[in-house]
């Protein structure tokens, strides 16, 4: 079977790459995928796969195997781009043509390649023993998550699926391997905005003020002790204020200053303790200076927690696939998030990384990067495993 996987993932690698580079060049943002909707289910409609659309944008591919069994297994890719103007390079002739939309974290990858599996499973439907359900879900990249948006419609929980597995381009690996562990594997993704209030003045005159300027750059500083002071440093933990706001002038004290912040941790008691550590610090600096603070701490994404049996499944699969050499078994997760996690919360699951990076392609630019690119060997890989992987799961 898995030979014959190969040989029809090089079979349709051509129309993968051409769908990739289409969508591309008309990227759209979070829960605003109209085209690129229509665009998946008209490829569905061509391959005779029904579908239900239990969100505004994104759909679900519903692939009835030939042999009945009530196992059913989901695969999720995400559709949505970045509000980014696109840079790219000259290796690269599909730039966006989305003024300041670009997929530049590799949605569009994810997307080709799960329509490339939809092609391979519906070739060998006879074979199928249960049910596949494709995911092409929206707005991964915006709070709520699509990802939450869709668990909550209990669509998922009505088709009885029993896995998910989910897929991510990584420029940070060579093309032609894959990465994933068991247990952690990505970090929560919350946001926090502060709001550093005092009193406003003349610069000339700076004892009559309250100025939030400074106990802002004092705030900012404490954080870093978050982490360094206070988290034991055995636990993953980010704590980055990654936009400051204030003022109109040089010699204007302003009344307000504001901050907005991540925090990446790996479990929420870390993430409880680092909310308490920013009021304390907030409000530390903030009365006695005679000022006054206002925080709002939002929970993002929860940490992606992987099944051991279904990661075991993905490092399994793709060492019989493509050799011991191709697969890393990661010792430590990342920090970056992902609203797979809320899949997880439901059902088992595993998510993985198929490299994406080489300087042939110049595409070891990070994720979010203007000249975030793509390996086209990535395809080579993500496809016939995650088409093995439904194999192996059902």
């Amino acid at each position: 079977m898995q030979k014959k996987i190969k040989e029809l993932a090089d079979k349709y690698l051509p129309d993968t790459i051409k769908t990739r580079r289409f969508l591309h060049q008309y990227p759209e943002l979070s829960f605003k995928e109209f085209e690129t909707t229509k665009f998946i289910k008209a490829e569905l409609e061509k391959l005779d796969i029904p579908y239900d659309s239990p969100l505004e944008t994104g759909c679900v591919g519903i692939i009835e195997g030939g042999i009945k069994s009530d196992r059913v297994i989901a695969l999720r890719a995400d559709i949505d781009a970045l509000p980014i103007m696109e840079e790219g390079n000259a290796k690269q002739q599909f730039l966006s043509k989305n003024e300041g939309v670009a997929h530049c974290c590799g949605h569009d990858a994810h997307t080709s390649n799960l329509l490339a599996v939809a092609k391979i499973l519906k070739d060998l439907q006879s074979d199928l023993k249960g049910k596949v359900l494709l995911v092409f879900q929206p707005g991964e990249e915006k709070l709520p998550g699509g990802g939450k948006l869709l668990s909550e419609t209990g669509f998922l929980q009505k088709q009885g699926v029993d896995a998910i597995f989910g897929i991510h381009t990584s420029p940070m690996h060579a093309a032609g391997t894959i990465a994933t562990k068991t247990g952690a594997l990505m970090a929560s993704t919350s946001e926090f905005e502060v709001e550093i209030i005092g009193k406003g003045g003349h610069a000339a005159r700076a004892h009559e003020a309250i100025d939030p300027v400074v106990m802002a750059a004092q705030f900012i500083n404490a954080v870093q002790t978050i982490a360094s002071r206070n988290v034991d440093p055995t636990e993953p933990v980010v704590v980055t204020i990654g936009k400051v706001e204030g003022g109109t002038a040089h010699n204007i004290i302003p009344e307000k200053v504001k901050l907005w912040g991540t925090a990446r941790t790996l479990s929420p008691e870390t993430e409880e303790l680092v909310v308490k550590k920013l009021h304390a610090l907030a409000k530390g600096i903030t009365e006695p200076a005679g000022g006054r603070y206002i925080l709002e701490f939002n929970p993002g994404y929860p940490a992606v927690i992987n099944s051991e049996k279904e990661a075991k499944a993905v490092l399994k699969t793709a060492k019989d696939l493509f050799g011991e050499e191709a697969v890393i078994e990661m010792k430590r997760p990342i920090m970056a998030g992902e609203d797979f996690a809320f899949y997880q919360r439901h059902f088992p699951g595993a998510f993985f990384f198929v490299g994406s990076g080489s300087k042939q392609s110049d595409s070891e630019y990070p994720w979010h990067h203007p000249k975030y690119n793509v390996d086209d060997r990535f395809f080579e890989i993500a496809t016939p495993l995650m088409a093995s992987l439904v194999f192996e799961e059902l």
